[in-house]
């Protein structure tokens, strides 16, 4: 087969483009058998190309990972120049790795597209900042489960939202697990200093971590409250709270200003820190070196930064409304988005016992072993099999 990829969101810093590089890496070193084309709008930077594939590179007047910001939209003209690109080229199938960066083609080549989760309909007002942002990704999805000849997606959870939510039949539903990096690993004696003096604080000092976007939906305005409240409880008041992730320069829906606020209400300036980006090397580190990590989530498709923490031997504190509590066990605390006192008792609790940080660290690190991005190469390449291909013409 003869099978598209649409690349534009390659070098998304947030899961979309971690899940796109992952599994298609891992389904390129597994499949000895098809062709691959990537269609790309931007040059190569950060994320290379996988080599062994072709890759079709369109211009726009803005790429993808920029134009789909929380407050901006795709041109026409762009998508039309991908869309034509694609459509011009004859695919026996076409494979988006993501709905955010949907559109649709013309012609008959089958779309298989990706739908991470339902959080966009489910919080509307967390997610877009216009109604007008709004309608146009209800727009771009609706389309996308029409046309999609299987929807994929990241876990058992989001798959039942995606049926429940947005009325597809089950059956057109497939999932493609995540799994965190192989570079999330237990480290023996992993230099950790390099990662204090970019925080800024003294070697050893103890902390809470939380990794991701600082989308509404993550819920870190009360996650800093709920932290002051766990510090008094378990009086330790040297402990720190790092929020990991692209404050500046991310295009989505940003809460970063509220969080702010609540670090100054408290106050806690100099315990909450914004080291913003972090690469892997670095959140290696700080995987090690944190006391727990924290997902209080509104809703969680997969959760990958806990799975890849997990995978390291840190604790984590995770969202109800996400497949995490499944996943991870005993590895996990597990605590409903709105419960503020759970999350307080959660946040004291593991912070004031050495013990059982250990008892979570060894059930984490059992559970994330059986996840792989190998099984996922082999999941995604089943239900490339499986999608009906149009029949050739004849003369």
């Amino acid at each position: 087969m003869r099978i598209g990829v649409d690349a534009t969101c390659w070098s998304n810093r947030r899961g979309y483009g971690r899940f796109a590089r992952a599994l298609l890496t891992a389904t390129l070193a597994a499949d000895r058998s098809n062709e691959y084309v990537f269609f790309t709008d931007e040059p190569e930077d950060e994320f290379l190309m996988p080599s062994g594939v072709e890759v079709v590179r369109v211009a726009a007047g803005v790429p993808t990972i920029q134009a789909a910001a929380a407050n901006g939209r795709r041109s026409l003209g762009d998508m039309w120049a991908i869309s034509r690109a694609i459509s011009s080229r004859k695919m026996d199938l076409f494979f988006f790795p993501s709905v955010y960066s949907y559109v649709p083609l013309t012609g008959p080549t089958p779309e298989l597209v990706t739908i991470h989760d339902v959080i966009p309909e489910l919080f509307p007002q967390m997610v877009f900042p216009t109604w007008q942002s709004k309608l146009f990704w209800r727009a771009k999805v609706s389309t996308a489960c029409m046309r999609a000849r299987r929807i994929l997606t990241i876990s058992e959870y989001s798959r039942r939202k995606i049926v429940e939510v947005l009325g597809v039949r089950a059956e057109r539903v497939r999932v493609v697990n995540e799994a965190g990096d192989p570079v999330f690993r237990r480290v023996p004696n992993l230099d950790l200093e390099p990662l204090y003096q970019r925080l800024g604080i003294p070697p050893g000092a103890p902390f809470v971590s939380y990794v991701g976007g600082f989308s509404p939906h993550k819920n870190l305005v009360s996650l800093v409250g709920w932290f002051h409240a766990a510090c008094q409880q378990a009086r330790l008041p040297e402990t720190r709270l790092v929020l990991v992730g692209d404050y500046q320069t991310d295009p989505f829906f940003s809460c970063y200003p509220e969080v702010q606020q609540q670090v100054a209400k408290h106050p806690l300036q100099g315990r909450v820190l914004f080291p913003g980006y972090m690469k892997d090397d670095d959140l290696l580190a700080l995987f090690h070196a944190t006391q727990a990590l924290v997902l209080p989530s509104f809703c969680e498709g997969f959760g990958l930064p806990a799975v890849e923490a997990a995978a390291c031997g840190a604790p984590v504190l995770v969202t109800t409304e996400s497949p995490l509590p499944g996943l991870l066990g005993d590895g996990a605390i597990a605590v409903e988005p709105e419960d503020g006192p759970g999350w307080v008792a959660a946040l004291a609790g593991v912070l004031g016992d050495q013990g059982f940080r250990a008892r979570m660290s060894a059930a984490g690190l059992a559970a994330t072993a059986r996840l792989s991005w190998e099984n996922s190469a082999r999941q995604l390449l089943e239900i490339f099999d499986e999608v009906p291909r149009p029949r050739a013409t004849t003369a």
